[in-house]
Formats: C-alpha cells, sequence, structure tokens
C-alpha cells in the first residue's frame, strides 16, 4: 500500500487478490491520494465479498424528483399531468421518508382528496404515480395488498342538448380569456381533443380546402387524421386567424397569451402573446364559463356531442372513427344505440296523422272472435259464392262434376 508521485499528481499503488492495482487520484495532494487508495480497496473489498450497503430510503419529494426524470418518453400533457399529481402527493408526503408510507396513510389522502370534491378518477391518477414511485424504489408490494383504487364512473360521457350549447358558448364569449369561445366552437364542430386543440398550429388548417389536418394525438389512429371544416368552424377560424396579422405556419392557432384590465374603463384585452409557444391551460376560464352558462358537463363531453351528432346523422362507423380517430368499444356501442333511436325517431315520423281513431274503430269491427256465431257459420259454409269444406273428397267429386 503506497502513493507515490508522477510529475505534479499523486498516484496510488497496492495489491489486491493477485493482482497489482496502480490507478492516479487526478489530484496533487498526497492526503487525497491516500484517501482514494482507501476508498478503492474498501470498494474492492466489498465487491468481492458481495456486502451491499443499505442506503436509507429518500424522502418522498426527492424520490418523485428521481422518478420524473425517467419518464422521458412521455407527451407534454402527460409531463404536466404527472408534476400536479406530485405536487398534490408532496402536500401529505413530501417530507416523509418512503420507507414510513403505510396503507393507512394512502387511505387517508384518499379521503382527504374526496372530501374536497375531487373526483376518484383524478385521486386514482394521482394514486397511480404514487404507486410507480414506490415500485421503483421496491417498496409497494409490502403495502399493497391493502391498497384499493376507488371506483370510477363507467359512463363514458354525454351530449349536449341544443339549449345547453347555446348556453354554453354564450358564457364562453363573454369570458375574459378570449380564445375559450373559439376554443369551444371548434371542439364541438371538429370533436378534437383538448390536447389536439392545444398544439394546432396554422400550418395544419387549410383555409382553402376547409379542413385541417390532426398533429400528434393521443392515439396512433388519431394522429394525423383529416377533418372537414364546416361553414361555422371555418367561419370562427378565419376571424380569429384575423386577430393574428403576422402569423406564419409554425405559430399556434391558440398561443400562450395573458389577460388584464386596461385603460379607465378597465376593458379586457390580452398582452404579452407568444405565438411559438401554445396555451398553457383553459381550466379557470372553462369552470368560470360552465358555471355561469349552468352546464353540468366536462370539457371532453363536446367531443361526445360532436360524435353523437355524427351518430344521428345516419353515420357509418367508418366515418365516425376516421372524423374522431379513436372511439373506445363503449362509446361505439353507445353510438350504436344513438343511430337506431334517430332511425326509430325517423320512422315514427311517417305515420304522420292520417291514422284515425274512427277509422282505426271501424277496421277493428271487421275481425269477429272464433266463439262468435258469425265465426262458426263462416268456418261451415265459407264466403256467400264460394263453398268451403276441409273434406277433401268433397273437393274431388266438386272438381270432376
Amino acid at each position: 500500500m503506497s502513493v507515490y508521485r508522477r510529475g505534479d499528481v499523486w498516484c496510488y499503488k497496492f495489491r489486491f487478490a493477485g493482482q497489482v492495482i496502480r490507478e492516479s487520484s487526478k489530484s496533487d495532494s498526497k492526503t487525497v491520494a491516500k484517501d482514494a487508495e482507501r476508498i478503492r480497496r474498501r470498494a474492492l473489498e466489498e465487491s468481492w465479498n458481495q456486502i451491499k450497503r443499505r442506503k436509507l430510503p429518500p424522502l418522498f419529494s426527492i424520490a418523485a424528483a428521481d422518478w420524473l426524470k425517467t419518464r422521458t418518453n412521455i407527451a407534454p400533457s402527460t409531463e404536466r399531468s404527472y408534476k400536479l399529481a406530485i405536487s398534490q402527493l408532496s402536500t401529505d408526503f413530501g417530507k416523509q421518508l418512503l420507507c414510513d408510507l403505510s396503507a393507512g396513510d394512502l387511505a387517508a389522502y384518499q379521503t382527504r382528496r374526496k372530501r374536497d370534491g375531487v373526483s376518484n378518477r383524478t385521486v386514482n391518477l394521482e394514486m397511480g404515480v404514487l404507486r410507480s414511485i414506490l415500485r421503483r424504489n421496491k417498496m409497494w408490494e409490502s403495502i399493497s395488498g391493502d391498497v384499493d383504487f376507488l371506483k370510477e364512473n363507467p359512463s363514458p360521457g354525454r351530449a349536449l342538448s341544443a339549449d345547453e350549447e347555446s348556453r354554453l358558448l354564450g358564457a364562453a364569449s363573454k369570458s375574459r380569456c378570449r380564445s375559450l369561445y373559439p376554443v369551444v366552437l371548434l371542439a364541438l364542430n371538429t370533436g378534437m381533443r383538448v390536447s389536439e386543440i392545444r398544439g394546432l398550429t396554422w400550418a395544419q388548417v387549410d383555409f382553402l380546402g376547409t379542413a385541417l389536418t390532426v398533429g400528434k394525438s393521443k392515439t396512433q389512429a388519431g394522429t394525423g387524421r383529416a377533418i372537414p371544416l364546416n361553414p361555422r368552424a371555418i367561419a370562427m377560424l378565419k376571424q380569429w386567424r384575423g386577430l393574428f396579422t403576422g402569423a406564419q405556419p409554425e405559430h399556434y392557432v391558440f398561443p400562450h397569451e395573458k389577460y388584464g384590465l386596461a385603460g379607465n374603463d378597465r376593458k379586457p384585452c390580452a398582452y404579452e402573446i407568444i405565438p411559438t409557444e401554445q396555451t398553457h391551460r383553459w381550466r379557470v376560464a372553462w369552470e368560470s364559463a360552465r358555471k355561469a352558462a349552468g352546464v353540468a358537463c366536462r370539457f371532453h363531453d363536446l367531443r361526445h356531442t360532436f360524435i353523437s351528432r355524427l351518430a344521428e346523422s345516419q353515420a357509418s362507423d367508418s366515418t365516425v372513427m376516421a372524423l374522431a380517430g379513436h372511439v373506445s368499444r363503449a362509446m361505439m356501442e353507445r353510438y350504436s344505440h344513438i343511430r337506431m333511436e334517430a332511425k326509430r325517431h325517423a320512422v315514427d315520423n311517417l305515420s304522420g296523422t292520417d291514422f284515425e281513431p274512427g277509422v282505426a274503430q271501424n277496421w277493428a269491427q271487421f275481425y269477429v272472435s272464433d266463439k262468435s256465431e258469425e265465426a262458426n257459420l263462416l268456418k261451415i259454409s265459407g264466403e256467400p259464392g264460394r263453398t268451403r269444406t276441409s273434406n277433401p273428397l268433397l273437393k274431388r267429386q266438386l272438381l270432376y262434376h
């Protein structure tokens, strides 16, 4: 065991398992070289004897940050949802060691979030992030059997009525967020998801062909699909495009903006517009408009409204799939039901007003009960001018008479 100097750098040399280890400490300090030699020998001894050092489990906040760094191939929207979930979980568990988390702590967290009015689906998403963090640190299996996820609403969504749509658009048009109205209108007339609308650029909008091409979508079937624009949608997009005189094809249709009140009359205005950055969120503006309109729905229900109306118009399944991208099996079954209801309504309209009660009563009187004398007489003698019998021999005699 020795250290020696080579030029201005100190090196160390020792023998381990019959092999000479000669390495540089990369330092001009003899003390550092001695410490490096000791640490290197210790590491070799632990590796040779398969000794594993036990590490203290990290705090949840540190473990969550490390876990998030491993999520590399995810969409920006997914990353935002992960960060939001971690921020909520850190409120309860941020300063706790992972090894101290128990099934009771997780149940208490679920209860608190439900008490705050959070949906079961959101709570389950947060619990899924927590489960993934614990699994990465080998601490989920010990409590997994005592942790229950909440039951989620299996309903795939609902379609808005014409009155609800009118009230919602009216409230959106009065929002301080000037992009909310065109966003809601576009969702109702194209069935695009909120992430698809946020990522929409002007290069994807074809004003001459009155169509747009969806960019990156939630599913492979949805990415790159073409959606024709009806007159309502194309008129709105043209008016919205007029507000951005210097817009380039790569600019976002709904760029990041900040809103405030300007002048003595305190009129709402947009400022700090960044066309190369997509808008962050519409959640606050959407919730305010939805409550003002008195409509209980999610933003995703605008997509359900679009697809439901396609089904009512007797569009085929292939057409629905092409326009909507991916449609779950539960939704397709629901749209089949909607399509049948539309057919039934169309058939019912054919009855018109010709079916009068008096005519129906006269028609019903034509039929006579089998127990009546008229019915028995008809069975024996048949109609006037005809002979009715069930005897084949009698029929044969009549034929050869």
